[in-house]
């Protein structure tokens, strides 16, 4: 298989789909086997190392839930043709198996070994599958830290001529949002220049762009860069009606004055009602994005 072939079936893996509903839990698994694999680990990895493991990750990067299934993709994957496991006849993958089942019965997965060959052999290969996954499933704001998690080095060859297919952003789209809240952030209104050049303000996608969100107006927010990163990993949303709501996860030192303090207040409006956002796409941020509970 090409190198561009094989990028294109990872690309095409079959995720659940159900009206914007993120289901990141076969891309986090590839995430994290891609990291094995670059450090030298091309065998079997046991489920009960992978469990513990993608259930952070759904945790952190997926869409708040009162459970997590790690063992889904660990049995789905499969069926793409990228996965297989110690015990295939243990496994009817049109089923679901539990967590407890996979444990007892030691169950173990990777990549087939014709794919691991070639991603050994061309370290560009598996980066470019990895960035592939990061941009077709989070924003830019969380993939250094998704990376980090897994344990994956992306920095290690950005030469790579593989050609990445994605869907196209509109590159007006952050100075149509920038515009529309008179070049502050909508939250805290930072706004710096230094000479002419605008500093760490960011157009930020209300619904990801990776889970088909227009590049319009109503689809954005001019954020500072450190609030683009707290709304992208769901440290705060906001209404349809404009207000910033922190979710009662929210901890630490700055959190006070960067989230606390804006709970429950209306954020900056854009300078014109038409430019307000979509409640199609507040909605689909609560519920795919924004972590825990309200607070009181």
């Amino acid at each position: 298989m090409s190198p561009q072939d094989l990028l294109s079936h990872f690309q095409n893996i079959n995720t659940w789909k159900s009206k914007g509903t993120r289901a990141p839990h076969k891309p986090l698994l590839i995430l994290v086997a891609l990291g094995e694999i670059q450090r030298g680990n091309a065998g079997f990895i046991p489920y009960t190392s992978i469990e513990p493991k993608l259930k952070d990750l759904l945790i952190d990067f997926g869409p708040y839930r009162k459970s997590y299934y790690p063992n889904f993709p660990f049995t789905k994957l499969p069926n793409d043709g990228l996965w297989q496991l110690n015990e295939p006849d243990l496994i009817n993958t049109k089923q679901d198996y539990t967590s407890k089942f996979l444990r007892e019965h030691n169950l173990a997965g990777k990549f087939p070994e014709y794919i691991i060959q070639q991603l050994r052999q061309d370290p560009k290969l598996l980066i470019s599958i990895a960035e592939v996954i990061l941009e077709q499933n989070f924003p830019d704001t969380l993939h250094q830290d998704i990376l980090d998690a897994v344990g994956l080095d992306i920095t290690v060859n950005r030469a790579s001529q593989i050609k990445k297919p994605s869907r196209k952003r509109d590159p007006l789209f952050r100075e149509s949002i920038l515009k529309a809240y008179e070049y502050q952030c909508a939250v805290c209104g930072f706004s710096v220049r230094l000479r002419h050049q605008l500093l760490a303000l960011e157009a930020a996608h209300i619904m990801w762009h990776q889970a088909g969100g227009p590049d319009v107006e109503v689809n954005g927010l001019a954020l500072c860069a450190t609030h683009h990163k707290l709304f992208d990993m769901g440290a705060f949303t906001v209404t349809e009606e404009m207000r910033m709501l922190v979710s009662d996860e929210v901890n630490g030192v700055g959190a006070q004055e960067w989230l606390k303090q804006h709970h429950g207040k209306s954020i900056n409006p854009p300078q014109k009602k038409a430019y307000y956002p979509n409640p199609e796409f507040t909605t689909w941020h609560v519920n795919e994005v924004f972590k825990g509970g309200y607070r009181s």
